[in-house]
């Protein structure tokens, strides 16, 4: 039995302040990234002044992969931007629809998918959101559908694969998930998923999509620097290609990212380095470091040990119950704040109850499912969502047309129904195919050489 001492505690507030400070910028004004450099700071000067964290083992807990890696993909992005390509994709298919509302809803939610699979939801929005208002104002209706589709169906779609989503790739990283193994187990039940959401958007979007378009989208755009598109898309071929082998050729996730922004920039010897980082979203790198400087002080502390203790007789029990709440918790909790900080939080948890020898594999899956389809349930459930709502309402107001902003009570409607089917279809697939979730999942080269030379896994 582990005992609450005073790092626990004074670890544990501080975890608290950092988190509810987090959760709640909204109402105070202070963006998310302050709170989250403020508990960092806390944290070590705590830990020195406890004895149970220091500057050097902050640096060492920050998962740099998830760093690196995000960092690298937002900057290719950043290159491929001004070559013209995602506007004239977004134009083609608009072209294609020939007016068919559902159609281009479809089509513009299997591109955003398309591209969530590799790059993170919020960069996929950014680029499509502005096109899709474009889109609709010249057909001359309602952009609502597809901006919900847009943001609904990328936050979907990303779970599917390691890279596709944040705490995918902080699942992964922590556990040494490879990029086919996570493929392989969450891209049939995301897949379902997103025909589920489709549906759903099918359905309660019956009305709007029957509209006849009182516009046509002619719009042609002319590729600034197709050679460039095209050499973009020819690296990031190569780099599913390189995710696919990481595991094989011995590297992370984060060097196939540098490899392929390495290749680019040389490829696009024009784009200066300058610009090539103006995309990079720098607060929210920080935001990752100073959290996983706040976990992984609480972690040193030994205070998730001690809330693990008491989660270890409840999985023991029935673990298949035990996946399952996880998942609709996991869900829930993402919906009301966001997910990052929570899967921050579970990750060592998890590894706690596994280094006891706890049998876990299982909830690794529904974390990240939960999580992932937990980002539907509201406007403020993934930072993609809060980037649509805001585009929506800035149309609002430049429109003088308040119907054309996106409410949290218009998301209530579309997008909780949305996050619901989700989660019954991932609770029916896990129930039936439960054995194929509960297989071992690969331990990383770390904690491979931890147990071969006996050591405590941290």
């Amino acid at each position: 039995m582990i005992v609450l001492n005073d790092s626990m505690v004074v670890s544990g507030i501080i975890l608290a302040i950092t988190f509810v400070g987090i959760f709640t910028e909204n109402l105070h004004g202070f963006h998310r990234v302050k709170f989250a450099m403020m508990g960092a700071l806390l944290m070590i000067v705590a830990g020195q002044y406890y004895g149970f964290y220091n500057s050097i083992q902050a640096v060492e807990a920050v998962d740099w992969n998830v760093v690196f890696l995000l960092g690298c993909m937002m900057a290719i992005v950043s290159i491929m931007i001004p070559t013209g390509g995602f506007q004239a994709m977004a134009n083609y298919m608009a072209r294609v629809s020939r007016g068919r509302q559902f159609l281009l809803l479809f089509l513009i939610g299997s591109a955003v998918t398309g591209l969530s699979l590799l790059l993170d939801n919020v960069t996929t929005v950014v680029i499509f959101g502005p096109l899709i208002i474009l889109i609709a104002r010249a057909m001359k209706v309602t952009p609502i559908p597809y901006l919900l589709a847009a943001a609904l169906l990328s936050d979907t779609g990303g779970v599917a694969t390691l890279v596709g989503d944040p705490p995918n790739l902080m699942i992964g990283s922590a556990k040494g998930i490879d990029f086919n193994t996570f493929v392989y187990h969450m891209g049939g039940v995301t897949l379902l998923a997103w025909l589920a959401v489709l549906g759903v958007l099918r359905i309660l979007f019956r009305r709007e999509l029957a509209i006849e378009p009182g516009g046509q989208f002619e719009g042609q755009t002319e590729y600034r620097d197709r050679r460039l598109w095209n050499q973009s898309l020819i690296v990031l071929g190569l780099m599913v290609v390189l995710f696919m082998l990481h595991h094989s050729i011995g590297w992370e996730p984060w060097m196939v990212s540098a490899a392929g922004l390495t290749l680019l920039v040389f490829i696009a010897r024009r784009v200066e380095m300058d610009h090539a980082m103006e995309d990079v979203e720098i607060p929210l790198l920080i935001f990752f470091i100073s959290l996983f400087i706040v976990v992984g002080g609480v972690e040193h502390s030994g205070f998730l040990r001690w809330v693990g203790q008491f989660i270890i007789p409840f999985v023991q029990e029935d673990l298949l119950v035990a996946t399952l709440v996880l998942m609709w918790v996991a869900a829930a909790l993402s919906a009301a704040i966001d997910n990052i900080p929570f899967t921050a939080a579970m990750i060592p948890i998890l590894l706690g109850m596994e280094a006891q020898g706890i049998h876990v594999a299982p909830l690794w899956w529904a974390l990240a499912a939960g999580v992932g389809m937990g980002g539907n349930g509201t406007h403020i459930g993934s930072t993609a969502n809060v980037y649509i709502v805001t585009i929506s309402e800035r149309l609002a107001k430049n429109e003088n047309d308040p119907s054309l902003a996106i409410t949290p009570w218009l998301w209530f409607r579309y997008g909780t129904p949305a996050m619901l089917v989700t989660l019954i279809v991932c609770s029916i697939v896990f129930w039936l195919f439960f054995d194929f979730y509960g297989g071992p999942v690969a331990a990383t080269t770390h904690e491979a050489m931890a147990t071969a030379e006996g050591l405590p896994i941290p």
